[in-house]
Order: structure tokens, then C-alpha cells, then sequence
């Protein structure tokens, strides 16, 4: 009692206990207020800090705490950016990103410098609070993480602009700060450009080797998580070290491991959950903790100068948005997003004004006075609270119409079914599954283990494997329906419960030769083949998906004529966003421009190189193309179909000799029940005569 007395009574608080459950209140009962009143959970959270910082009702003080986890959040901020991109669409958007960010780092830095110029701040004074001005950070990101937005275009753009926008402004941040150093020479801003490229060189070049060496060694996704955030760290702390700001290093880290950390996967799940849950929102509730209210009500200058900031802060990111809108063409609320999200300022704007308060000039006064320094927190909440709204506008209305266009799909072309049977390949392919998957879909997959009724051990060893299933999907947030069934013959198992689930797909694992005489696909998936008329993908990982870097896709010429065609291209198009890696594609002509216009019209992010092929007997000049890295997908057919020749019956042979040490996947489209000549006895598996 005594202990509460004096934690509660006594502000501000200061026993961490109450601390941290203060602040775990705020996260919790902010949002779930606001949202009533249909204010972005952001600006609760900066509110909530301005009341009970020191500054308000000083029940808590900014202590090491917040100056702890607020800098994970910033980082955190940039790096979820950073990873989310999705970096095929940033190949093709990157000069509209360059321009966004070159617009948006020079409207506001001359805009800005007259302004200051006019209300009589030096040279230096104007330059630097002019790139305050021009800085920006991601705080709305949130809000179009919440959405499932984050692959957009404009977001892309807005994402790929912030890095240009907010390195300028680190530039001349580190330019101003380094005249007013003692021991600053003629040739400082240069070394500081060549130990920049330098570090980020190093980083591009390791840290992706670090990651895919790590992650086919460790396999545990909380081991995976705090090797993700130490490199996080690594990269930012390295960027403060040769002089920059740890954001920078944070947002690198980010593009590089974007590749090996997949959007599907249990490891993001789990960096979005805690950063959203936890870092994000404690250096939100810092940020507001540094406003001070009072000192407006002390001098009404502050408010002049506050409102030039403003202005001029609101009409520059705009004015920016609008002419890469226009030059490009782009819709209104495309517009609206990149304003929104290049809005608001915090990380890089708080660095300046810092710098700035910071250096003592002859005089004995500062380069940025308290009234800067007062006038930029009311600055940082305005454009945040614009932000926050702009944003959250924009993405309700995107939402509706991305959820109008999933609705209309019809959802049984979403419904995969995995095929468990061994130990070793469950994870393997739970994972492959949450790939193949629409991204955001309502249906959930299906793991099914067929048991032989008279081996009630397998039972047993069964429902093990379907449990570490459904945890790997409850790891990426995704619903897993599992069946053990009992049945006479595997084959019969699965194509029922194939039919009684809808299933689009049937996933399962490469067959593994016991002996000399099994054939390479064993008699099981044969008999599968012939007996499901729905697509069959047989795969084979040798290395985690996650670190694959390239796809190698064989197309059997007529393939576009099957009924399953596009599904196929569906599927591979999804595979190729959720690993973020280029696309080989080799065929005919005509079936190489039908894949391509299917993509081209539903998944524009997919960079596919085109490769006319015709030595489908021998595929060594493939195989000399591909490394341990590389994932090769090969679209066979069933007997009796258009796209079905003779050189398949040699690829089982082919696949042996070339690619036994490369991660493989064979895919069968779809078809109709009565595409082929033969079918297959669902009780027996016994391939029987068509009348």
C-alpha cells in the first residue's frame, strides 16, 4: 500500500510497474475511443502523450523509457516501410519515386528558406529549419498497413520518395552541423559522402548473405525475429556512427532482407505485430510528451512562426504530390496518398531542430532558438494530425473498392489443400501454401493426413503433424482447417476430401525414392495425377523459400488453351510477389504472351524476362542458368491434353540429372473431368477406361 501511495499520489510517477501499464492503457484504450469518433489512432496516441507528459498533466516524464523504445519506433517506422515495398513495382516506379522525392525535398527547401529569410533568421538558421521543412516520416504507415495497402503504387512511390527526400535533408543536417564543428575540415562533406557510400555498400553486400546463411540454419521464427532486429540495429547504429542518422541504416536494412522475408510469412507476422502492438505507439506517445502547450500561451510569436511552418510545410508536400500526379498521370486519391504519407514530420524533422538548439553560436545565443525549437513540436503535430486524417480518408475509400473487386471473385478459386505426410516437409509446405495464397483471403487452407484404417499409429503421428501446421499458420495470422482421415487408400482420401473442401489446389511433397525401382514420382502422386482433375503442385525445397532469388518457369507451348491456364499463372504471379525475386520464363511464343498479358493485367508488379525455348528434350541450357538459389517450376500436363508432348515422359529423367540439387516445382493445371481418356476408379486408384 505504501508502494502505491507513493508511485500514484506523487506525480509524476515513477515506479516502472505503473509506468509501463499507464502506457500499455493508453495503446489499448486510445484507439478503441477514437475510433468512434473516427480519428486515426495516431493522433490518440500523440495526444495522449502532450496530457500526461510533463508538459500536461505530468503524470509520467519522458524518461530513458520513452527515449528507448521511441527510437526502436522510429526505426521500426522505417524499416516496416522499407520491408513492405514491394521492390518489382520500385523497379518500375523509381524515377517517379526520384521525382516525388526530389520535388519533395526542393519545394519546401525554397519555399521555406524565403520564408525564414523574410521573418529575419541568418543564412544558416534558414537553411537549416528550410530542411526541417522538407523532412518527412512515415507515421501514417500504420494506417496503410491496416488497409492491406502497402503494395500500392503510391505507397511505393511515397516510401521510395521518403529515402530521397529524407537523405537530402540528412545531407545538409550533417553540412550545417559540420561548420559549426571545431575540428571540421575543407573536406568534410565529402569524406561524409564516401563513408555513406561505403556503409551502405557494406550493407547491401552482407546483410543479404548474412540472412540467407542464417535463415536455412535456423528455422525458429522467434530466433529468425531477434536476428531481424539485431541487424536493424547494426545498420542504424552503423549510419550514426559515420555521421548520418540511424533512420537511414534502419530503412536499407529494410529494402535489403525485403527479398528473404516474405509478406506471407509467420517472421513478418510477427515484426508488424510487435512494432504496431508496442514500439510504434510508445514513440508516438514520446513524440506528444515534447510538445509544450504553455509555452504558446507565454509567446504568442511562437504562433506566427508555427503558422509559417505550417503553411509552408502543408502547401510544399502537396504541391509536390500534385506534379508527380500530373506528370504521370495518376488518379486523385494516388494524389491524396503520397500527400498523406510524405505529410508528416517527426524523426528527421526532430534531428534538425535538435542540431539546431543545440550549437552554440559567438554570440552566446543559439542557431535555433526555444521559439524554433516550440514552434517546430506544434509543426510535428499539425502535419501529423493532417496526416493521419488524409490518410485514413484515402484508404477507406481504396479499401471499399479493393474489397467490392475481391468479392466479386469467385472464392473457390482460392481453397489449397495440403497433402501431409511426412515430418520432415510439413513446415516446408505450410509455408509454400501461405505463398500460393490469395494475400487477405477469408478462406482458410486445409491440411489433411489420410490414415490406412488399420495403422492407428500413423493416426497418431498424423494429428502431430496437422498441430505443427496450424500453429505455423496461426504464426502468419492465417486460419488452418485440418482433417485426419480414415480411409482405405490414400488416393481415394484425398480426392474426397478434395470435393467435400471445393479445393482449388492440392499441394504435396516431391515423392522420395525408398528404392531403385520406384519411379521418380512414386505410384501415390501417379495415381493422383490421373485421379484429381484440379490443380496439383508437387514441390520440392531443398532451401526455405525466403531465400530464393529467382524463378525459372518451363511453359508447354498450348498451354494457354488449357481451362486452367490462367489459375496457373495466378498462382505463380502471387509466388513471384510474395518472394520479391525476378521471373525466366521459357516457351512458345504464343504461350510466353498469353502468360505475359495475364500478368500485365493482373499483377503488373511481376518482372518477367521472356526466353523463346524449343530444346524441351534436353533441358542443360536451363540447367547452366540456375544456381543453388533458384527455383525452377515446371508446368506439366496430363495424358490425353492440348498441351501435353511427348518429351514429358522424359522430364521426371531430366529433372534427376539437372536440378536434383535445386528447390523444384511441378505444376498440373487444371482440367476438365472429361479432358482426358482415362480417369481413375476413386475407391480402387486404379486407372480404368472411359465408356
Amino acid at each position: 500500500m505504501t508502494l502505491l501511495s507513493s508511485s500514484i499520489v506523487h506525480l509524476p510517477i515513477t515506479d516502472p510497474t505503473w509506468i509501463f501499464f499507464i502506457v500499455l492503457s493508453i495503446i489499448l484504450f486510445a484507439p478503441m475511443l477514437l475510433e468512434r469518433l473516427r480519428v486515426p489512432a495516431i493522433v490518440g496516441m500523440i495526444f495522449a502523450g502532450i496530457l500526461v507528459g510533463p508538459h500536461g498533466f505530468h503524470v509520467l516524464d519522458r524518461d530513458g523509457s520513452f527515449e528507448l523504445f521511441g527510437k526502436v519506433g522510429l526505426y521500426y517506422i522505417m524499416f516496416l516501410a522499407s520491408l513492405e515495398m514491394n521492390l518489382q513495382d520500385v523497379q518500375k516506379i523509381k524515377g517517379r519515386a526520384m521525382l516525388l522525392g526530389l520535388l519533395s525535398f526542393l519545394f519546401p527547401l525554397l519555399l521555406g528558406f524565403g520564408a525564414n529569410q523574410a521573418l529575419g533568421y541568418g543564412v544558416a538558421a534558414s537553411v537549416l529549419m528550410a530542411s526541417m521543412y522538407a523532412s518527412h516520416t512515415l507515421i501514417a504507415y500504420p494506417i496503410v498497413l491496416k488497409y492491406g495497402l502497402t503494395r500500392r503504387k503510391a505507397v511505393s512511390i511515397a516510401v521510395g520518395g521518403t529515402i530521397v527526400a529524407d537523405t537530402l535533408v540528412l545531407l545538409v543536417l550533417a553540412v550545417v552541423g559540420g561548420m559549426f564543428k571545431e575540428h571540421t575540415t575543407d573536406n568534410y562533406l565529402l569524406w561524409l559522402l564516401l563513408r555513406v557510400i561505403f556503409l551502405g555498400g557494406a550493407i547491401i553486400l552482407v546483410f543479404p548473405w548474412l540472412a540467407r546463411k542464417f535463415f536455412r540454419s535456423y528455422d525458429d521464427s522467434i530466433v529468425q525475429y531477434i536476428f531481424v532486429l539485431a541487424l536493424v540495429f547494426l545498420g542504424a547504429g552503423l549510419m550514426e556512427f559515420v555521421g548520418m542518422e540511424g533512420i537511414l541504416g534502419a530503412f536499407l536494412v529494410g529494402i535489403v532482407l525485403n527479398r528473404s522475408i516474405p509478406p506471407a510469412s509467420p517472421l513478418m507476422n510477427h515484426i508488424e505485430f510487435v512494432g504496431n502492438a508496442l514500439f510504434i505507439p510508445y514513440f508516438l506517445i514520446g513524440v506528444g510528451m515534447l510538445i509544450n502547450v504553455q509555452a504558446f500561451v507565454d509567446n504568442v510569436n511562437i504562433f506566427l512562426l508555427a503558422g509559417v511552418m505550417i503553411l509552408v510545410g502543408l502547401t510544399s508536400k502537396w504541391l509536390a504530390a500534385y506534379v508527380t500526379q500530373r506528370t504521370f498521370r495518376m488518379q486523385v486519391e494516388e494524389r491524396n496518398l503520397m500527400f498523406g504519407l510524405t505529410n508528416s514530420r517527426a524523426a528527421a524533422t526532430l534531428a534538425v531542430v535538435l542540431v539546431g538548439y543545440r550549437i552554440i553560436l559567438p554570440d552566446g545565443s543559439r542557431l535555433l532558438g526555444e521559439e524554433v525549437l516550440n514552434g517546430a513540436m506544434m509543426f510535428i503535430l499539425v502535419t501529423c494530425v493532417v496526416s493521419s486524417f488524409v490518410t485514413e480518408g484515402v484508404c477507406r475509400k481504396l479499401a471499399v473498392t479493393s474489397t467490392a473487386q475481391t468479392d466479386n471473385e469467385d472464392s473457390t478459386e482460392d481453397r489449397i489443400l495440403i497433402a501431409l505426410a511426412n515430418p520432415q516437409t510439413v513446415g516446408s509446405l505450410v509455408h509454400t501454401a501461405l505463398m500460393l495464397r490469395t494475400p487477405k483471403s477469408n478462406i482458410p487452407l486445409t491440411a489433411l493426413n489420410v490414415v490406412l484404417e488399420d495403422d492407428p499409429e500413423s493416426r497418431e503421428n498424423g494429428l502431430k503433424e496437422l498441430e505443427r501446421a496450424v500453429k505455423i499458420g496461426a504464426a502468419a495470422n492465417v486460419r488452418l482447417v485440418t482433417r485426419s482421415r480414415w480411409s482405405v487408400n490414400v488416393v481415394s482420401g484425398i480426392s474426397h476430401t478434395m470435393k467435400e473442401f471445393n479445393a482449388s489446389d492440392l499441394l504435396l511433397g516431391l515423392h522420395e525414392k525408398d528404392r531403385l525401382t520406384d519411379t521418380f514420382f512414386g505410384k501415390l502422386t501417379t495415381d493422383l495425377i490421373a485421379a484429381v482433375e484440379r490443380q496439383i503442385i508437387i514441390s520440392k525445397n531443398i532451401i526455405p523459400l525466403n531465400t530464393i532469388t529467382r524463378m525459372h518457369v518451363l511453359i508447354p507451348r498450348k498451354a494457354e488453351f488449357e481451362p486452367g491456364f490462367n489459375h496457373c499463372a495466378e498462382r505463380l504471379a502471387l509466388l513471384a510477389s510474395q518472394l520479391s525475386c525476378r521471373v525466366d520464363t521459357y516457351g512458345g511464343r504464343g504461350t510466353l504472351a498469353a502468360m505475359q498479358d495475364y500478368w500485365e493485367s493482373k499483377h503488373h508488379s511481376v518482372v518477367a524476362e521472356q526466353h523463346v525455348y524449343t530444346e524441351w528434350r534436353d533441358l542443360i541450357s536451363i540447367a547452366h542458368n540456375t544456381s543453388q538459389n533458384h527455383l525452377i517450376v515446371l508446368i506439366a500436363a496430363r495424358k490425353g491434353t492440348l498441351s501435353r508432348h511427348s518429351y514429358m515422359n522424359k522430364l521426371p529423367e531430366q529433372i534427376e540429372r539437372y536440378f536434383s540439387s535445386r528447390n523444384v516445382m511441378i505444376i498440373y493445371p487444371m482440367q476438365l473431368a472429361t479432358a482426358t481418356s482415362n480417369t481413375t476408379s476413386v475407391r480402387t486408384a486404379v486407372p480404368v477406361k472411359m465408356r
